[in-house]
């Protein structure tokens, strides 16, 4: 399966912001026990290129493996070369857009107006990314949804497990979901990584719901 039919399948996408390297790993192969296909490693994280690399070979076939806030073509490059399947951005850049493509890879600006969503998707954007998500909630995508039905949307920034339901039945494709699923501070414990499966488990049996 290709990456961008992987992504619109499984729909969770974890995102992991400013983990330590040693824990990346564990995170990847906690959210995966409980059902989730797709990780983001952000970029200003602590060694998050080493680690896209890491994750990707030893998870070869189990997670898709990206990269997040990446703002500009350079970034975009080297986390490609270093595995990333897919490229996340908070802002829309059309380099950024057209260097994903050159490499074969999913990309996933960010956007918030209609114009700028439209623009996003017109420069080659597979996804978008609609962030801040929270603050306009389920009923903004509905409202894109009816000029703009064509265009997959993935909300992100503040998706919780009370009102994911609610962004699925407004017509999301995807969900990008940081804190909300991936809390980086707490130790990274026996205890707290099952605790990270079974919120993983949670959130993908919500969706597989519709």
């Amino acid at each position: 399966m290709n990456p961008l039919a992987h992504i619109l399948e499984n729909k969770v996408v974890a995102i992991v912001r400013g983990a330590q390297p040693a824990d990346l790993l564990k995170i990847a192969r906690a959210v995966h026990a409980g059902g989730v296909r797709m990780m983001e490693v952000t970029l200003n994280s602590p060694g998050a290129l080493a680690s896209i690399t890491e994750i990707s070979q030893a998870m070869e076939g189990q997670l898709l493996v990206g990269a997040g806030t990446v703002l500009d073509p350079e970034s975009a490059r080297a986390a490609l070369l270093a595995g990333a399947k897919f490229i996340i951005s908070p802002t829309l850049n059309k380099k950024t857009i057209r260097m994903t493509k050159r490499y074969g890879a999913v990309s996933i600006p960010g956007a918030y107006t209609a114009t700028e969503i439209l623009k996003a998707y017109e420069y080659g954007g597979d996804i978008i990314k609609v962030f801040p998500a929270g603050a306009s909630g389920a009923s903004y995508f509905r409202d894109i949804a009816g000029p703009l039905p064509h265009i997959p949307l993935m909300p992100t920034g503040g998706v919780s497990l009370d009102n994911i339901k609610g962004f699925a039945d407004a017509g999301a494709k995807a969900f990008g979901l940081g804190s909300s699923l991936v809390d980086t501070k707490p130790p990274m414990t026996e205890e707290y990584l099952q605790q990270l499966t079974e919120k993983a488990r949670a959130f993908v049996a919500v969706v597989a719901k519709g």
